[in-house]
This record gives structure tokens, C-alpha cells and sequence, in this order.
């Protein structure tokens, strides 16, 4: 089951801060690819939002996913050289980071706004970038 906002901003606390991110010099392979997928999603929608947001343009949702989730792919591949994960743990990083984006993406945007598109015009960030977190 695909993990929603709370587990993926708990899990990118962890990787990111507590842990250090990709340019943490002590890096190690202590986290589980769930873990990784958790904070890899997170930072990878948060990136999409600010390359989006900046843009300012509508994008229908299918292109608008395929977009999430190559800034989320990257940062699992980030994460997984740093982190020292073997290639199969990659693997299902990769694949559980890009189902838990696109169900934070349907859970704000399809469900939680009704939105017919990503217009970033009209709806708002995800409340999670807000504040201490976004630039919004």
C-alpha cells in the first residue's frame, strides 16, 4: 500500500535530516527502501511543485504525473548511490517511491481539489510545502 503525505514527510525528516541527504558525508546503507521511496516521493513532489509553480502552466494530470515522477526517480537514484543500496533494494525504492507520489499526487489534486488539470494557478501546494517547508 502506497504511503500518503504523513509517512513520506516523516520518512524524508528521517532520510534527509535526521540521516543526512545525498551530500551527507558519513552516508550509510541504513535505511530501508521504504524509507527511501518515503523521502525520495516527498523531495521528488516538492521539486515538481517548484519546477511547476515557476513554469506557471496547466498540464493535464497524466503528463503532470510523468513529470513527478522523474524528479522522483532521480532523487531515489541520489539516495540510492549515497545510501550504498544494492541494486534490488534501487529497484523497489523506485517502484514504491513513484506509486506514493502518485497517490500524494491523486490525494491532493484528483481527490482532495477535484482539479481537472495541475493548473498552479488555481489550486494551491499541497499544505505540507507550506510554511516551514515550501516557498509558498
Amino acid at each position: 500500500m502506497p504511503w500518503g503525505w504523513g509517512e513520506s514527510q516523516d520518512a524524508h525528516n528521517q532520510v534527509y535530516n535526521q540521516g543526512g541527504g545525498y551530500d551527507d558525508p558519513n552516508n550509510q546503507a541504513k535505511f530501508s527502501h521504504e524509507l527511501v521511496a518515503g523521502g525520495a516521493a516527498f523531495e521528488g513532489f516538492k521539486l515538481y511543485e517548484d519546477h511547476q509553480r515557476k513554469e506557471g502552466k496547466p498540464v493535464e494530470h497524466a503528463f503532470a504525473k510523468e513529470l513527478l515522477m522523474g524528479f522522483v526517480g532521480g532523487e531515489v537514484d541520489k539516495l540510492a548511490e549515497t545510501k550504498g543500496m544494492n541494486a534490488y533494494d534501487r529497484e523497489r525504492a523506485h517502484h514504491q517511491a513513484k506509486e506514493n507520489a502518485s497517490h500524494m499526487y491523486d490525494e491532493h489534486y484528483v481527490r482532495g481539489q477535484n482539479a481537472d488539470n495541475y493548473d498552479p494557478n488555481q489550486y494551491g501546494p499541497p499544505q505540507q510545502f507550506q510554511g516551514g517547508y515550501g516557498n509558498y
